[in-house]
């Protein structure tokens, strides 16, 4: 940059971008990366910082939505200790809990992690419950990490495996052949989706003849082509309005050892053409190319693919606009958004083991705890859940509910109850819901209302109580007879009610009749006179 740059494409890494981004605010340099996907790259800070590519953010999204479609609750993690993938594992872990999941267990390792290492993190992943794993590291260490889980024994039935886009970019660039002895039978992986153009498929040709057909390609690579064009697009229009290129000196910061800041200049037209880089309106290999007002990729979208054998499968899409379909997003776009899970979809699934079979997603671990179960105990409905004698021993409807569905489950649950009150007052009944929600109890048994805000945060079981009014009669059998329409009202109700409506009777009749007139007087004699 010391010889007076106009745009930067890169960086690659997310750590160099967050300090790059700074001296590209302080000499107005577009920095343009399709790598740099870190979600925290945020262009209020970092405005002149464009990511061109979709971001981790839709990628954390997708996972979390795939997870929450299979129906799996917890979730492990390993990762890359490094800026991008922490800040991602940060997203994860928000969206699953909006979901209703969570990131049980996570695990980083080093760009140069040794293979023993990650064998070793992938023994404290075999120790937890979880049996879902989502693996997002560069490719390097994600070979490494698959490599060791092979060998462990762990790529197999009940597990569920999903890469992030670093595994279609190994199978993209270097195909099968690269991974084949892994046998990633059943793995799950992502890919940026990119429609099957007529111009895309131009450059493919032309590619493999330039390359000789020695190097691949991923999408990845399409991105930076894009973001090439974006770059001359700008210039063009930066040109035909005139503008010219040129640098003031940048004087606030002297050059240091090692850093010749001192040379450094500031672009003068830097902020015009970043409003056209911006405002790019254009086709590319990758499809349209325009941002949205957060700067983000407009129609962010992946292609979920399922590793079987020597192939990959494709399930379906998941776009930010309809979630997960196996429709393309390019035939949803025009039509309303849609996020009903009914309206989610994807293809059967090749589970590890070679089986169709749907993994349950979790297994008891050696050093598993028990569930930690919340009782309700109260002064009121000791029926409902009754602590014994001022011991741990518990009672009740709402307990042999429980147990009674505890028999039904064909693996072994060990739990323990944990009571919540004092017993003498009405404990806060949506104080153990949050308790839930906030993972102090795993689970909570009792005469727990519905009530919408509590669906928020956690899950109920079809109720097995109704409450209502109701009017309890004590049961007397009694003969069948003509006469049972008398049964309801004792015969000195049945006297009170005929009198009444006699006299009501009589009175509208001599009104009808004009017995009116012979009524006229003080009210106290109309009243004897109506009487007698």
């Amino acid at each position: 940059m010391e010889i007076n740059m106009v745009a930067v494409i890169g960086p690659f890494s997310s750590r160099i971008a967050h300090v790059l981004s700074n001296l590209a605010n302080e000499v107005h340099v577009p920095f343009l990366s399709f790598f740099a996907l870190d979600p925290t790259l945020s262009p209020l800070q970092y405005p002149y910082f464009i990511q061109t590519a979709p971001n981790d953010l839709y990628l954390m999204t997708a996972i979390a939505e795939m997870i929450s479609y299979f129906g799996y609750r917890e979730v492990t993690a390993i990762y890359t200790d490094g800026d991008q993938f922490r800040n991602s594992m940060y997203i994860l872990s928000s969206k699953l809990w909006e979901k209703r999941c969570k990131l049980s267990y996570k695990t980083p390792v080093l760009d140069s992690s040794s293979p023993q290492c990650i064998n070793n993190a992938l023994v404290n992943v075999r120790s937890k419950e979880s049996r879902v794993v989502v693996v997002h590291t560069y490719p390097k260490e994600g070979l490494l990490v698959l490599k060791a889980a092979k060998r462990l024994g762990m790529i197999k039935k009940g597990y569920v495996w999903i890469a992030t886009t670093w595994l279609t970019n190994v199978l993209d660039t270097t195909g099968f052949s690269t991974i084949s002895a892994l046998d990633l039978q059943g793995v799950l992986t992502l890919r940026p989706h990119i429609l099957d153009s007529d111009k895309r498929q131009d450059f493919e040709r032309r590619w493999k003849i330039l390359s000789n057909g020695s190097i691949g390609f991923n999408t990845y690579c399409l991105y930076a082509y894009d973001t090439v064009w974006m770059i001359a697009h700008a210039l063009d229009k930066f040109f035909n309005e005139g503008s010219k290129i040129s640098f003031s000196n940048y004087t606030r910061v002297k050059g240091t050892k090692g850093l010749n800041l001192a040379a450094l200049g500031i672009f003068d037209g830097g902020k015009r053409l970043l409003t056209n880089l911006v405002k790019t309106n254009m086709t590319g290999l990758t499809g349209p190319l325009r941002f949205n007002p957060d700067r983000s990729v407009i129609h962010p979208s992946f292609d979920i693919i399922n590793m079987v054998g020597g192939q990959s499968w494709l399930l379906g899409y998941w776009s930010n606009h309809s979630g997960l379909s196996v429709q393309p997003p390019e035939t949803l776009y025009a039509k309303p958004s849609n996020r009903f899970s009914s309206n989610q979809h994807l293809r059967s699934v090749v589970w590890p083991g070679n089986t169709t079979e749907k993994p349950r997603g979790w297994e008891f671990s050696n050093n598993g705890k028990p569930l930690r179960i919340g009782v309700p105990v109260s002064a009121s409905f000791k029926e409902v859940g009754i602590q014994v004698n001022g011991s741990n021993e518990i009672h009740g409807f709402s307990i042999d509910v429980f147990l009674a569905a505890r028999k039904l489950i064909p693996y072994p649950v060990p739990y323990e109850f944990v009571i919540f009150g004092d017993g003498h007052t009405k404990p806060s009944y949506t104080e153990l819901v949050n308790k839930v929600a906030h993972n102090v109890f795993d689970v909570a048994v009792g005469d727990i209302s519905i009530i919408a805000n509590r669906t928020k945060v956690v899950d109920f079981t079809q109720p097995y109580i109704e409450s209502g009014l109701v009017v309890v009669v004590p049961i007397k059998k009694l003969d069948s007879s003509a006469w049972v329409f008398l049964r309801p009202f004792t015969p000195q109700l049945w006297i009170v009610t005929t009198v009444f409506f006699v006299i009501v009777g009589i009175v509208v009749w001599m009104l009808e009749h004009g017995w009116n007139d012979k009524f006229r007087g003080p009210p106290k004699q109309q009243l004897v006179t109506i009487l007698w």
